[in-house]
Formats: structure tokens, sequence, C-alpha cells
């Protein structure tokens, strides 16, 4: 069978897995347009200009669908697209799905995520036949990455985008070649759900693995793992198990125990154990050391239900001032009435 096919294909990408899906693309097929609304210098929108592709920005489902119409691909492929694309599109051409997962599992949203914050020991990338159902599909192509210990959602979509450009324009020559892949077994499909930013809050009472998982699987593109310094939000985008960590019997968890400014690094206590925080934010600042932003032992992360009431304490005290200041002093009009 031809692993050389040559066909035209039709791109459409809208995260993080676009730009190298395109160069896979390009050095093995006619790209007739990348679907993608993305900021100015974006990746794949570059690699675009340099290929000679045309961008078509409306990123929704009726463009592309007037786009299989006008371009006549012979094969779609997608990769990070957040649509869910209707069988009677799916009819018009070939589709090829790009998923980063160990198809039939973890199909749906985040997947790298999930599998960072499960603890799998492996990610994967799929490359599979699109048919109507979340993900279905004979799998053309598919390959396994470890996940170590600190593995981090960034160096998984390096990794796993590095073999895309490698492997995804072959397996869409093959593909259009005749090649009908191999099929999933429906019986081991699970999902993984949407995530929002807000689901990367650190319970502190958690074990320092879960938090652990959760900071490393946060990382960009990932909108980051956070937690509270008072009512100000905090992300932590670096930190590990402490090694080697004191034993604490009498706890309370989110509890700053140990500071060490020539490190820059903080320990903080969580349900079972220690975890080191070395790099974090606040608000949209620059990356720090953790030492630069928590001082004293005596600091406590995550939103207490002190803190709420301390504020609203001072807010009910700002209204009743306010309110005050307002009776005693007329307005104008009072005054000058007739």
């Amino acid at each position: 069978m031809s692993s050389d096919r040559r066909g035209r294909v039709l791109l459409v990408g809208q995260g993080p897995t676009s730009a190298t899906a395109l160069r896979s693309l390009t050095a093995t097929h006619e790209v007739v347009g990348l679907v993608r609304k993305a900021p100015a210098g974006d990746a794949a929108l570059a690699e675009a200009v340099r290929a000679g592709v045309p961008v078509h920005e409306a990123a929704t489902v009726r463009r592309v669908r007037a786009l299989v119409h006008e371009l006549q691909p012979e094969c779609v492929v997608v990769s990070s697209y957040d649509r869910v694309l209707p069988e009677d599109l799916l009819d018009q051409c070939r589709f090829v799905n790009v998923h980063y997962s160990p198809l039939p599992r973890y199909r749906g949203r985040a997947n790298v995520i999930w599998a960072v914050i499960n603890g799998e020991p492996e990610a994967a990338i799929s490359v599979h036949e699109m048919v109507p159902g979340l993900d279905a599909g004979r799998i053309l192509y598919q390959e396994r990455v470890p996940i170590g210990p600190r593995t981090t959602t960034s160096r998984l979509y390096g990794q796993l985008n590095a073999l895309q450009e490698r492997e995804l324009g072959p397996a869409v020559s093959r593909f259009l070649a005749g090649h009908r892949g191999v099929p999933q077994d429906e019986t081991q499909a699970t999902y993984g759900c949407t995530r929002v930013p807000d689901d990367g809050e650190l319970d502190w009472s958690a074990p320092t693995a879960v938090l652990d998982r959760l900071v490393r699987g946060l990382t960009a593109p990932a909108p980051g793992a956070f937690t509270f310094l008072g009512l100000q939000r905090l992300w932590v985008d670096e930190a590990e198990p402490a090694p080697e960590a004191a034993r604490y019997e009498g706890r309370v968890p989110g509890r700053v125990v140990r500071v060490c400014p020539a490190g820059g690094w903080v320990d903080v206590l969580t349900g079972d154990g220690v975890l080191r925080l070395h790099r974090v934010r606040l608000a949209a600042g620059a990356r720090v050391p953790a030492a630069d932003v928590l001082r004293s032992v005596r600091a406590t992360l995550g939103l207490r239900s002190t803190d709420l009431v301390r504020e609203l304490t001072q807010l009910r005290a700002q209204l009743a001032s306010g309110v005050q200041d307002t009776v005693a002093s007329p307005s104008d009009s009072e005054g000058n009435s007739l």
C-alpha cells in the first residue's frame, strides 16, 4: 500500500496542536486551507503564511461546511477543535481527527491534563477516522508516551506535538491510499469531562501527590493551579513534594512551615505531608520565587471563612460610614430649595 499518496487536505484546528499538524501536512499533502481563529503572532498562523496556506478565521461548523463544499478537499483533518461535527457533514468527504489519548480511553476533553492529574503511567497520540460519535472511528495510528513522576502537561504536549509532526501526514496518506485502520473496542471507552479555570483550585487537605499532580497537570497550555493568599489569587506554577520533609502530627493544611529565601522555595502543609512551592505569581504578574511572596510561617494558603468574615466586616463598616455621611450632609438641591 502506497504511503506517499498526496491529497487535497483542509486542516481545522483551534488549539495548541495545530502548528505541528500543519507542518506535517504541508510536507506530505496539498493543504488547501487552515481554519483557525487566533491572535497575531500565533505559531500556526505564522506557519500558514510561510507555507502559503490560506487562513479562514471563522471557525464555526457552518463555515467548515461551506469550505468543504467550496474547496472540495479529499480529506478534512481536525487537530484541536471544540465542536462536534454533524453526521451529514462527515458524509461529504473523508475526515481524520488527532486526539491526544490512548483511544478508546479518555475520549472527550482535556485528555492530556486528565492523564497527568489522574496519575496515569502514559499518554498517547491517536490518529483516527472520524465517524458519528465522540472520538469514535478506526485508529489509523497510535503511539504512547510515558508519564514520569515529574512530567508536566507542557512537556507532554511537546512530545505529542513532535509525534504528530512526524506521523500525521503519512497516516493521512495511508488512509487516502486505502488503509482502514483498527476498530476501537467500544467496551473499553472512557471519557474526560470539560475543565474550566476554576477547577484548578488547590485543596490543601488533599494528599501531597494529588496536589503535585494538579500543579503539573495545569501547566501551559492549561490555565494553571491556584490557591488564595487572603482573598488574593496566587498561581502555583512549579512545585514538588518536599524532599526529606519533617513529619507533622499537628497540622493545619495550607500553613507555611518553612521559608528558604536563598533557595526561593516555601514548604506548605498538605493533608498528609508537605508540598514545596518553587515558582508562583500573583494575578497577572510575573513568575517569581515563592519565598518572594510568602515570607512568614504564620501565613495560611487557601480561601478561609475567617478571611471572608473579615472582608465582610470591613465592607459593612465602610457602607455604614457612607450612609452616615450621606445623612449628615444634605444635598445641594435640598439646601437651595425655594
